[in-house]
């Protein structure tokens, strides 16, 4: 599906003030721009730099402002890769990919879709988190949506002056909690992008469908408000009222200028997240991917993990540490698949234990509001010799350990061994990003099990070899989850997005990797989009079967036409012809 088509009808939508979408009488889709010349050439979604044909340059005012040759797309893919190929680290790469984005958007998506193995870690994490701390050092043009304490009270009139009008999927950070680098101030806003990066190339969501918003309600770090090239505005974070106050507004403009627009919550800290989602997820269809698509990844990866053991999930004994936003959605969704395998709650307490950095939660502790649901029974662990992680892991005959602490190295031979004392084969998850924070090195985990481990981890690592065997090492990226779950909530128009829709997201990759891959816990990461579209189709199956789908179309389409219409509606990133 091409820039400006709804992905409900064919009907044709004007969607920005520079161009509008038209159906020839072919049947073939082509661009109308509404700009000429120079102009055409600075706005990313139009410009095709030497792809213009000589008819379009004639046409639209281009002649003489571009070299002579007329290339194809696929030129053009060679000649950005080559260009990217030559920068060194992956900050170098990562900016380049931005420039690149900023300067022509479907040959951005085309580079991206043909090698997103390899640029995946460049545009997401880990690289990511670099490019967010020299976010100030390393911008060069505007994107997206800035509100801020000075812009707040014109919210309005800011999203206004977005071009684009029909906008499908906002992602929006306040920075305080980005990935496991803490509070970054503005620069938050390139997990904004780059979210957005992977709705469209994994996920099928036209670009001019999608926008990156930062929340700028200030930084709790002096070093950032005592920096004079640091572009966020510079006084202390909002707290309290007067921050729900500045989200109140940004959701109430946000609504009035794009009422079909589904908003992904992202980085908040820990409090906050828990309760931007539960204020206003049925206000505006929206959800947590920290919480919730991070429950949904590592479920899938847990399940699959299970099938290739032999086992049910219901028979494992899971230790979660870390209870932050990540942590608390892991707890919640593995807790959530082992109700459906048939547990109790009595049962499920005994199955899924949950530490944080004083060490296990437990219900006579004192604690934060979000951390009381994840609480074991502190007469469940009366005679046990400690509460650490090692101590849990021990008495609690944990066979799952999943990571997402933040801590580095958390996971220690002590720690696996215990593990591997209570199953042939633990499950280890070090899954904490980005790479440094992560709890332990796949390496590691297999030598100290002599290979036994069944090893998932967040951020990207080699496959590693070990006793004459090669063992794949799956990533549980999010990426796997919220690009589908978007989509399907977008092609649905859900009034809101259900638990059982993310839970649904997480069987059904699991599902996919089955399929595909058995004896993988998660696909290859260049399979994302064939993964994207199953999670979409079960989210809409899902969305009609909790009565929040308000696309009529789509509930009266059997399970092979639902496929076919997903896929359909997939956006490819092509340049149209352009005519007047």
């Amino acid at each position: 599906m091409p820039p400006g088509e709804d992905p409900m009808s064919h009907k044709t939508l004007p969607l920005t003030d520079h161009y509008d979408v038209k159906r020839g009488e072919d049947g073939h889709r082509y661009l109308r721009p509404l700009v000429r010349g120079f102009n055409l050439t600075r706005i990313p979604l139009l410009n095709k730099g030497t792809a213009f044909t000589a008819e379009e340059r004639e046409a639209h005012g281009l002649d003489g402002l571009l070299a002579p040759q007329v290339d194809s797309l696929e030129v053009l893919i060679e000649r950005a890769y080559r260009e990217f190929s030559k920068r060194g680290a992956a900050l170098e790469k990562h900016v380049y990919l931005r420039n690149l984005q900023d300067r022509n958007e479907v040959l951005f998506y085309a580079l991206l879709s043909h090698h997103v193995e390899e640029m995946l870690p460049i545009v997401y994490t880990p690289t990511v988190g670099d490019a967010v701390k020299k976010f100030s050092q390393i911008y060069r043009y505007p994107r997206g949506l800035t509100l801020s304490t000075r812009t707040i009270e014109r919210a309005e009139q800011a999203l206004a002056n977005v071009p684009l009008n029909d906008v499908r999927i906002i992602v929006a950070t306040d920075s305080s909690a980005i990935l496991g680098i803490g509070d970054q101030g503005f620069g938050g806003m390139a997990i904004s992008i780059g979210k957005l990066s992977l709705y469209t190339v994994a996920g099928g969501v036209g670009p001019d469908k999608t926008l990156p918003v930062e929340l700028d309600v200030g930084t709790g770090r002096a070093d950032l408000r005592e920096d004079p090239h640091y572009l966020g505005v510079k006084h202390e974070r909002l707290t309290g009222e007067e921050y729900f106050a500045f989200i109140d507004k940004f959701v109430e403009a946000t609504i009035q200028r794009y009422p079909k627009a589904i908003i992904q919550w992202e980085d908040f800290s820990k409090d906050a997240a828990f309760e931007v989602l539960a204020r206003y997820r049925k206000v505006v269809p929206s959800f947590n991917d920290d919480i919730q698509g991070t429950g949904a990844v590592v479920l899938a990866g847990v399940l699959n993990a299970c099938r290739i053991k032999g086992e049910a999930l219901k028979d494992q004994v899971v230790v979660v540490h870390g209870a932050g936003a990540g942590g608390a959605g892991v707890a919640a969704a593995i807790r959530e698949g082992m109700h459906r395998e048939g547990l109790s709650p009595d049962e499920i307490a005994r199955r899924v234990f949950v530490l944080d950095s004083r060490g296990l939660l437990t219900d006579d502790r004192s604690m934060e509001a979000y951390k009381q649901a994840l609480a074991t029974p502190r007469a469940l662990v009366s005679g046990w010799s400690g509460t650490d992680l090692l101590g849990v892991v021990r008495e609690a005959k944990a066979t799952v350990l999943l990571g997402l602490s933040g801590v580095p190295g958390t996971f220690d031979e002590d720690i696996v061994k215990a593990a591997l004392a209570n199953t042939p084969r633990p499950l280890v998850f070090p899954l904490s990003n980005p790479t440094a924070h992560s709890e332990a090195l796949p390496e590691d985990i297999l030598r100290w099990t002599d290979g036994a481990a069944i090893v998932a981890t967040g951020s990207p690592f080699a496959p590693v070899e070990h006793g004459g065997q090669t063992h794949e090492i799956g990533q549980g990226n999010n990426a796997f989850i919220f690009p589908g779950l978007g989509f399907g909530a977008i092609l649905a128009r859900v009034r809101e997005i259900t638990d059982e829709m993310v839970t649904e997201a997480a069987y059904a990759l699991a599902d996919y990797t089955q399929a595909h891959h058995p004896g993988r816990t998660y696909p290859p990461v260049n399979e994302l989009s064939q993964a994207s579209v199953q999670v979409a189709v079960a989210v809409i199956k899902q969305a009609i079967k909790d009565g929040v789908a308000t696309e009529f179309s789509v509930r009266r389409l059997s399970d092979g036409e639902l496929r076919a219409f997903v896929e359909r509606k997939f956006w490819e990133p092509k340049f149209l012809p352009y005519h007047s």
